[in-house]
């Protein structure tokens, strides 16, 4: 069983700050670190770290090539990757002393897939593959579309929330990972257990799976309720916890693990990955996560 991420591929330029940049305000960096990001790179990278195959769909600019190189090094097959004119998209991350991110975001290269293109990626899986897809590129409804076709399955990270992912067709998705936000914006409300309610309810054959931060993880289907607390560790950087979160889930799901074993093995892992700097250097490899 093998996983299609259909995902972003961004420069990530981190700067360690006292505060975050208020309006009119300049403020002078402690540090710079230019890395790979980009929420779809950032889960290949999981994914390969956790120990299943995974190819990985996207797009950079043609000056970037060391990218593919970064990636194949970390185990993501590449052969899907397309060298474009169009400028990579990148991110500027600010960190501030309390481990805490603030991000501005520009697409590029991540915007630019035609629905042939899509589909003629997805039409190489076989049934009860998985593709993972996020929020950073366009063409996501032709992506689920083309998955149900094939008879693959879907996992489905909608961040960044934008008002396009309740239009989605997201009956049509197995996985659901949302932050407490996110799962609050999608149902329309301000409480997130009214939102799990809702969501619950909406997507009836949907497991959903919604990470709490410092208080753990959940997830919740028609069948079942599991909620595991975080691990304690000190964070420096919560940039990738996120994505490292969905990317040893998803393996762990692969690997035959209990949702509540994938649970703990995705929180841990997540709980390490907060521990370091960036977004892909802090994604532990599964040898840590099990120690």
């Amino acid at each position: 069983m093998k996983v299609l991420n259909f995902g972003s591929i961004n420069i990530d330029k981190v700067y360690q700050v006292s505060h975050f940049v208020r309006p009119g305000e300049t403020l002078s960096a402690e540090k710079l670190d230019v890395v790979l990001g980009g929420k779809g790179a950032n889960q290949s990278i999981a994914l390969a770290r956790a120990g299943v195959q995974v190819k990985h769909f996207g797009a950079i600019n043609r000056s970037d090539g060391w990218i593919i190189d970064y990636l194949a090094e970390n185990q993501v097959d590449t052969s899907w990757i397309e060298l474009v004119d169009s400028p990579s998209g990148h991110a500027i991350i600010q960190v501030d002393q309390s481990a805490e991110n603030s991000i501005l975001l520009f697409g590029g290269a991540n915007r630019i897939f035609s629905r042939e293109r899509i589909r003629a990626a997805i039409s190489e899986l076989d049934t009860g593959d998985w593709l993972l897809l996020q929020n950073e590129c366009n063409g996501i409804d032709w992506a689920i579309e083309a998955a149900r076709e094939q008879g693959v399955n879907v996992a489905f990270n909608p961040a960044p929330m934008t008002p396009e992912v309740s239009r989605l067709p997201l009956d049509d998705i197995d996985l659901l990972f949302v932050n407490q936000i996110e799962a609050a914006d999608l149902a329309g409300t301000d409480s997130a257990q009214e939102a799990l309610r809702i969501l619950n309810e909406r997507y009836a054959e949907t497991t959903l799976v919604m990470t709490l931060g410092a208080e753990g993880a959940l997830l919740s289907s028609s069948s079942e309720h599991i909620r595991l607390p975080a691990k304690p560790v000190k964070a420096v950087d919560t940039t990738g916890a996120g994505d490292t979160f969905v990317g040893f889930f998803l393996a762990s799901i692969i690997q035959g693990l209990s949702h509540e074993a994938s649970l703990n093995r995705a929180i841990t892992a997540s709980s390490i990955a907060v521990t370091r700097h960036g977004a892909s250097p802090s994604i532990p490899y599964s040898t840590e996560v099990t120690e």
